[in-house]
This record gives C-alpha cells, structure tokens and sequence, in this order.
C-alpha cells in the first residue's frame, strides 16, 4: 500500500475499531457477555458496513470512491 493510502484509510481504521469495542461493550452492557458468534456478527457487520455509511454521506476516502 502507498504512503498516501495509508494516510487516507488511518483515520477511518480507528474510526471502525473504536466502533467495533463500542458496539460490543454495549451488547455485553445491555445482554451480558456475547456468545461469539454474536461478537463475530457485530465486528464483520461494522466492517462492511462502515464504508457503505461513509460512501452513502460522502467523506469516504478516495481510495474508497467507486469509478
């Protein structure tokens, strides 16, 4: 990966993963601990469904654009 792409997807990379812990320290909050099957499910569903939300409000990075 280029220097420049790195710079761009950084931001959004820690973005996801504080994401991720808030979302499962909200289950385990609200449920109690989650079985991990559950825990897998919420980490792949913000990481695919980050880009999709920042691409929909339009700041996702350029390397995250679609042609």
């Amino acid at each position: 990966m280029a220097d420049g792409t790195i710079r761009q997807l950084a931001p959004h990379w820690g973005v996801m993963f504080v994401l991720m812990f808030a979302m499962l320290a909200a289950v385990d909050r609200i449920l109690g601990p989650p079985p991990l099957l559950l825990s897998i499910a919420l980490v792949l569903a913000v990481a695919f469904g980050y880009p999709l939300v920042v691409r929909a409000l339009g700041v996702a990075p350029p390397v995250w654009q679609r042609s």
